[in-house]
């Protein structure tokens, strides 16, 4: 194949999403959110040196072109400080620093710093093309390494043999790996408070912690989780709870933003599961499965939680007159019902004791993640050869890395990368494939005429 036809190289356009929800800790805190798209590039690799020696005393000084630098990395560290996504709302793109270019006297070049991005305990990261899961990152200090650094090029004098003694060429630094990523925040906390909408979650929330969630006699009131700090004062005992907005019929396929909510509790080692004991707007056994069938569809998982019983709005006359039939039916199916009432504070010591109990039989259990991923380098890498209507594409991740790190204004570089095309079998591909005389080539992000090499 002759010199380049042209380069082509292209970033995508950013594009961000995010999902808010007001998180509380004791105190009132920013919004919040739970999911975010950003693109990340590591460094590129630092060129290496085409240099000689010039000494006074050396006539025939050899090459002394030093390597360049390694790119650097993006890494992710979870800090255990931060609760929220909400940085990535205003900033998308990050670069980490490229290599630095190799010198002469054999001088290589420095590599460049990683990039640090900090993310919240719980976050799991997805590649956003496939949409495959990266890392879950959940314990405070662990790190993934979500786009690689580049090599360094080689310098002249890395080239030098008996055959070529004063090689005019040197490697380009290899690009950095780059791609758009998704975080998204689950929820770290003990224990989920799930049920209907309207049922009385966030009243309960705001009685058995200082949480301030919103709270008005209308559905959805909720519309992201909010977290709370039950303390229980002399025994030294606390728990993180969180309010999960109210789930509706069909929430597993998304309905009421179901995805949205459901996914946060899927870190809870407990659930209560309120109940409107006074029936108000459904019947308080009927909604109570179908929630159940809601979590059991989105994860089987979840279904199997623990789950305590608290039967709200104690203080309704209707609440009485259902409790006796409530406690019968589900107690059968072994789940402890703990009536309570949000607005009074009837029966809350009760449950939060009950919660305690629960907690303690259940264990310190980490909830599940997913081991990270971690880059390794095949030792054998297939190349293929396909049409792109009249373009004859070559695809491979070492064929693509020889082009991108050569120099193809240079020729003796150039000659280099044909004769290596030809010992990797690429010429007989082509020819497979029915290539013919100035025909053209696409390679990585470069384009070349084919010619039969003499």
């Amino acid at each position: 194949m002759s010199f380049p036809k042209r380069w082509a190289y292209m970033i995508p356009n950013p594009i961000s999403y995010s999902f808010s929800f007001m998180g509380m800790l004791k105190k009132v805190m920013n919004m919040f959110v739970d999911k975010a798209k950003i693109y990340v590039k590591a460094g590129d690799g630092g060129n290496g040196a085409v240099a000689f020696r010039r000494e006074k005393y050396v006539p025939r000084g050899g090459p002394s072109g030093g390597d360049g630098g390694k790119g650097g990395d993006v890494v992710l560290v979870v800090d255990g400080n931060l609760s929220t996504l909400q940085d990535f709302k205003y900033k998308v793109h990050y670069k980490a620093e490229r290599g630095q270019n190799g010198q002469g006297s054999n001088k290589a070049g420095k590599s460049g710093e990683d990039l640090i991005i900090r993310v919240p305990p719980g976050t799991v990261v997805k590649d956003a093309a496939t949409g495959e899961v990266l890392a879950d990152l959940v314990e405070p200090g662990q790190s993934f390494v979500v786009a690689r650094g580049g090599r360094g090029g080689r310098g002249n004098a890395r080239f030098a043999s008996s055959v070529n003694q004063a090689p005019d060429f040197a490697e380009k630094g290899e690009p950095g790996e780059e791609r758009w990523i998704i975080l998204e925040l689950k929820l770290l906390a003990d224990v989920g408070l799930v049920g209907f909408p309207n049922v009385g979650k966030s009243t309960l929330l705001s009685r058995m912690t200082a949480a301030r969630p919103k709270i008005a006699d209308y559905p959805f009131t909720t519309l992201f989780p909010n977290l709370g700090v039950v303390d229980t004062g002399p025994t030294g005992r606390s728990f993180v709870i969180a309010d999960i907005p109210g789930l509706i019929e069909g929430a597993h396929q998304g309905l009421g933003l179901g995805h949205e909510f459901l996914k946060h509790v899927e870190r809870t080692r407990l659930l209560v599961h309120v109940i409107d004991a006074a029936g108000l707007e459904n019947d308080p056994i009927e909604g109570f499965y179908v929630i159940n069938k809601e979590l059991e569809n989105f994860n089987e998982k979840l279904a199997r939680k623990p789950q305590i019983v608290a039967a709200n709005k104690m203080d309704l006359p209707q609440a009485k007159e259902n409790l006796a039939r409530i406690k019968s039916h589900l107690e059968s199916k072994g789940y402890e019902v703990i009536p309570v009432s949000g607005a009074t504070g009837e029966g809350l010591r009760e449950l939060i004791y009950k919660i305690i109990q629960y907690l303690d039989k259940i264990g310190d259990e980490k909830p599940e993640t997913v081991e990270v991923k971690k880059y390794t380098v095949k030792e054998e890498d297939e190349i293929k050869v396909r049409r792109e209507g009249e373009i004859f594409v070559v695809e491979g991740k070492t064929v693509e890395r020889l082009v991108a790190m050569t120099d193809l204004d240079n020729e003796s570089a150039v000659k280099r990368l044909q004769r290596a095309f030809k010992g990797l079998g690429i010429d007989e591909l082509l020819k497979e494939k029915g290539i013919k005389e100035g025909d053209t080539v696409r390679i990585g992000n470069a384009e070349f005429y084919y010619t039969e090499m003499k």
